[in-house]
């Protein structure tokens, strides 16, 4: 069995011009302990609100929408809108410009993982892909299910919509179920746990927990409800490559970071080699 490492606890961040509301659920450890991700960011947004035009370079990422439903639009002209449960698969590549708002009046409620790329993948074209909830297969088990956006859950797989391949599986469990979790030995992976208590890999975590599972020996993880439980389930292996950040571009480089703030002023950001 695969053991969970360490625990760690989202980090309360308040409102912003942004946002009603965020929770930071990683990003403050310092990469080398959480490659290939970056970032989580959880957010709680309505109108007027919202992420407005804003670029990337040289990562991906993925969006979650737990309730409510956003609008984005990007400078190929995608339009589309994410409703609960359906998720975005985005990579910036060599470079995006796009924007994520609240659609309706409802307050959007969203997880976006920000997601490395190896050197190699970080020009790459830009582009998109929704997943839409009703789309995406579905592992029964005993007191529970588990929703198979990307990876696999026994019997069920899908395809990662990600260019770096990773796992995005969202489990849930009745107080008293359990489940067995293939995991890859190569991956680091966590799971946020959203609501309830479980024990995971040997580890009693509850609502707002970061349970963290690290490469190496055992290829199944032990998730037992305490209470009724949800959590999704992130693993990618790691990227053992430097990684320098700033703003909105990730790339392996202070010189390539400068690149990218030129590129973005000189409107070539977008313009593919």
């Amino acid at each position: 069995m695969r053991k969970v490492s360490r625990v760690a606890r989202v980090m309360p961040q308040g409102g912003s011009s942004q946002v009603e509301n965020k929770q930071l659920v990683l990003g403050a450890e310092g990469w080398e302990k959480t490659t290939p991700f970056l970032f989580l960011s959880e957010d709680w947004f309505g109108a007027p609100k919202g992420f407005e035009e804003h670029p990337h370079r040289g990562m991906q990422t993925v969006t979650v929408v737990l309730e409510g439903a956003i609008e984005h639009r990007d400078h190929t002209g995608a339009h589309g809108v994410l409703s609960a449960g359906d998720v975005q698969w985005m990579t910036a590549g060599h470079g995006v410009l796009h924007s994520e708002m609240p659609h309706g009046k409802e307050t959007a409620h969203t997880l976006q993982l920000w997601l490395n790329l190896p050197r190699k993948m970080k020009m790459i074209p830009a582009r998109y892909q929704d997943q839409r909830f009703s789309e995406t297969p579905k592992r029964s088990v005993e007191g529970g299910e588990v929703r198979v956006y990307a990876g696999r859950s026994g019997g069920v797989q899908h395809g990662h919509g990600s260019d770096y391949p990773m796992s995005l599986l969202d489990i849930r469990l009745e107080a008293g179920a359990k489940l067995g979790q293939e995991v890859s030995t190569k991956d680091r992976g966590f799971v946020y746990v959203l609501e309830g208590r479980a024990t995971i890999g040997g580890q009693e975590v509850s609502k707002g927990d970061v349970a963290w599972f690290e490469p190496g020996e055992g290829d199944e993880l032990s998730i037992a409800a305490l209470e009724d439980f949800r959590g999704l389930l992130f693993a990618g292996e790691p990227i053992h490559e430097p990684a320098v950040a700033y703003g909105p571009f990730v790339m392996n480089t202070k010189q390539e970071i400068q690149q990218a703030f030129l590129d973005y002023q000189a409107g070539k950001l977008v313009a593919q080699r």
